[in-house]
């Protein structure tokens, strides 16, 4: 038996086992109503977190829970065995098992996607970016071949996504301030606050390396962003009065603050960027982050019809510069997730990007 055929037989025997309501494409309407109660625990500790105890009581009795994420996934997974037909229950697992880093386990269960539904585009694609971002070329060859086929004019836009990605994992990082030419604009990502709404090491670093690029360039609109409410403020908030309190003209600064992670980041600024219409675009974030920033930064630009060149100033969160130039296989894999989902393909269809 080939590994096609042992997948479906394993897929065929899990809707077997799961008993009468699993076989049903068309859930009823209590079967229905627990899965919206799965699926909104889930969101809800993916973004919240919350009481372990309480869930594991309620909802996965058996089940040890290490972490939030561990919620999330379960939630997805206890969702899609009562309904095994819906795709974007089980995206939501194989995207709770890459935050997991549960790569093996991610993939499989985009194979089980594409038993059930063997032309769907969206596990096809995440499967081979994923597949090559382990070193799989294998399956990442294979699946566009069939791709090309099937999909040909979507998925040669997104071998070029990919091909933008990887320039942006080989690029130089810059530790200094510059002088730009041409029209300019400064974005500055946000960085988690404290609970009670203070701004950590880490979004002072991002905030002088942005002071000292306004020195250099004082004409620059800057965008700051970050969204995430502590102590009743917005890192956009705070960032902009450390910036004022440090000369920069109020009047220069704008304020993303809707943005709740890295791809709301490009959304949001761009949106800010489409009404300023830079030529050219500094990005600041940290060494470990910038070259994801980058990527999902330029395929928001390019969503939006937006012919805008980037550049980068870093804050230096490894030992040294030539650590910081060193790509780590976590590292990729998170740059294609957010790369994919701010192309359009969701992580959490229909509920988060």
């Amino acid at each position: 038996m080939n590994n096609k055929m042992k997948l479906v037989s394993s897929i065929l025997g899990f809707i077997l086992l799961t008993g009468c309501t699993s076989t049903n494409k068309y859930p009823s309407s209590q079967e229905q109503n627990n899965i919206a109660q799965l699926t909104q625990t889930g969101i809800h500790y993916y973004w919240h977190g919350g009481d372990l105890g309480k869930v594991e009581k309620e909802f996965f009795r058996g089940i040890t829970l290490k972490g939030k994420y561990d919620v999330v996934e379960n939630s997805f997974k206890e969702a899609s065995d009562i309904s095994p037909y819906r795709t974007d229950l089980r995206f939501g697992v194989a995207s709770t098992q890459i935050i997991q880093k549960k790569t093996t386990e991610a993939l499989n269960t985009y194979k089980e996607i594409l038993v059930l539904y063997p032309e769907n585009f969206e596990a096809s694609i995440l499967l081979a970016g994923y597949s090559k971002q382990t070193g799989d070329i294998k399956t990442y060859s294979e699946t566009i071949e069939n791709l090309k086929k099937t999909h040909p004019k979507k998925t040669q836009a997104y071998l070029e996504k990919f091909e933008n990605a990887d320039k942006n994992m080989a690029i130089k990082l810059n530790t200094e301030a510059f002088k730009v030419e041409g029209k300019h604009a400064i974005v500055i990502l946000g960085y988690a606050l404290g609970e009670n709404g203070t701004m950590k090491p880490t979004l002072i670093e991002r905030l002088k390396q942005g002071l000292a690029l306004h020195r250099k360039n004082p004409k620059s609109p800057i965008i700051v962003s970050g969204g995430v409410q502590k102590g009743g403020v917005t890192e956009a908030y705070v960032m902009k009065n450390w910036l004022v309190s440090n000369g920069v003209p109020a009047y220069l600064i704008h304020m993303d603050d809707l943005a709740k992670d890295t791809v709301g980041n490009a959304i949001y600024s761009t949106e800010i960027l489409a009404k300023l219409s830079p030529e050219n675009v500094t990005l600041i974030s940290s060494a470990s982050h910038i070259r994801r920033g980058l990527s999902v930064f330029e395929e928001a630009a390019k969503l939006k019809g937006l012919n805008i060149k980037y550049t980068n100033l870093v804050q230096l969160d490894y030992p040294t510069l030539e650590e910081a130039q060193v790509v780590s296989d976590a590292e990729k894999l998170v740059i294609y997730r957010d790369l994919i989902r701010t192309s359009g393909i969701w992580a959490y269809p229909g509920i988060q990007q």
